[in-house]
């Protein structure tokens, strides 16, 4: 019923990996044959080992660089899967649409295309496939993580329900997790530091009429939020990609923001880190050979993959949405999952992050190979009917809750 093959071997491949085999056995099969492939076989073969033990369902190993089109899609073409998951680092994104394409098979992935020279994180090379994508009679559906990814379902979500119209929304994202590193990232160190150090965005209408863009220098912007089950945090206004994909697709809202929560030791160090040069993404010679200063940096920085098993806490990531409700009058809406870093990895020993990120990954795969999710060309999230998919959030280990607020953020 659905060929699967997963491009990546981290702690969100595994996750994902492990719910696909959940499927396999309780819903009729429905991901029957289910294939990952990394650059490291070895990486491969520990979640199949895993998945194996704990599911008894045999998932099949591949080497592969992902960045080898031509490899990639002989690859495909002897595998013959229906959807290829990209779970790998963003840069590869385009060559393995490219495979995709040649092989023709349908595509998602968790996060936008990065181009590995300057940290810019935008839809526009990956909606510029659309028309490839729609003449070959093929899907790809960008962002199927949870943001970008279940905060664009749960935007949607609400307008469909309970909005008329949204005006505002604030996407916030806490990890309360802990551990005993003095400096870890929540997820892979090189993409996780790009996006923290690349200058604040949000959007916003100034006039009520044409929206653009409002930068300000990275983490310039701290406020403090209490989150449910997790106290009050410190959160820092960014930039993430779901506002570009959401004030395209929802142009009425006139101001959508992104906020993530992050630990003084973890400022601390990453302030060091950056007056150091240790962040550059340009390369610089080291004994007669170039390298990558953050390359080098995520190379020695514990792999989140491992942090699995000494995480203790929870991870909090919603919406709040203030407009015109279905009753002719302004409300606002939180909306949000709590998510537990040691039941996660109880479940696919991995901790709550790759968890967040990998059920909705299993879950945006259910929906195309289901067919419950269909088209032509290039989509993100928010393009498409949410109420399977919260559905499938509640059945598969990330339920979520609704509040109403007396008023949107006052700030």
């Amino acid at each position: 019923m659905g060929k699967i093959i997963i491009i990546g071997a981290g702690g969100v491949a595994s996750v994902a990996a492990h719910k696909m085999a959940q499927l396999q056995i309780t819903e009729d099969g429905l991901f029957d044959k289910i294939s990952i492939a990394s650059r490291t076989i070895s990486k491969c073969h520990a979640i199949a080992e895993s998945v194996l033990e704990r599911h008894d369902v045999i998932i099949n190993c591949y080497q592969i660089d992902a960045d080898d089109v031509a490899a990639t899609t002989k690859l495909l073409n002897e595998i013959k899967p229906d959807l290829l998951v990209n779970l790998a680092l963003p840069y590869q994104d385009l060559h393995l649409m490219e495979a995709c394409l040649a092989a023709g098979v349908h595509y998602m992935d968790t996060a936008n295309y990065e181009p590995l020279d300057v940290a810019k994180f935008e839809y526009h090379w990956q909606w510029d496939y659309h028309d490839r994508f729609k003449d070959a009679g093929l899907t790809a559906l960008l962002g199927s993580g949870f943001d970008p990814g279940v905060t664009s379902i749960f935007t949607t979500y609400l307008r469909k329900h309970h909005f008329d119209r949204i005006d505002t929304l604030d996407i916030l994202d806490c990890n309360g997790g802990e551990n005993d590193e003095a400096f870890a990232t929540n997820f892979n160190p090189e993409i996780n530091i790009r996006e923290v150090t690349a200058v604040a965005r949000h959007w916003e209408k100034k006039d009520g009429e044409n929206g653009d863009w409002v930068e300000t220098p990275p983490m310039s912007v701290k406020k403090e939020f209490d989150f449910e089950g997790v106290g009050p945090k410190n959160m820092y206004l960014m930039y993430h990609e779901e506002i570009e994909s959401l004030k395209t697709h929802l142009p009425e809202i006139g101001r959508i923001r992104f906020w993530m929560t992050f630990g003084d030791e973890y400022i601390k160090h990453l302030t060091v880190l950056q007056n150091v040069g240790m962040t550059r993404i340009d390369p610089v010679i080291y004994e007669g050979k170039e390298i990558i200063p953050l390359q080098f940096l995520k190379s020695v920085l514990p792999e989140p993959a491992s942090l699995g098993n000494s995480t203790k806490g929870k991870t909090n990531i919603g919406c709040i949405a203030t407009g015109i409700g279905k009753d002719g009058k302004e409300k606002t809406l939180y909306i949000n999952n709590i998510c537990d870093h040691e039941e996660a990895y109880r479940e696919t020993g991995n901790q709550a992050v790759s968890y967040t990120t990998g059920v909705p990954a299993m879950i945006g795969a259910a929906m195309l190979v289901s067919g419950r999710w269909s088209g032509n060309g290039v989509f993100n999230m928010e393009q498409f009917d949410p109420d399977p998919f919260m559905d499938m959030l509640n059945r598969h280990g990330l339920p979520w809750q609704i509040k109403e607020l007396d008023g949107p953020l006052d700030f």
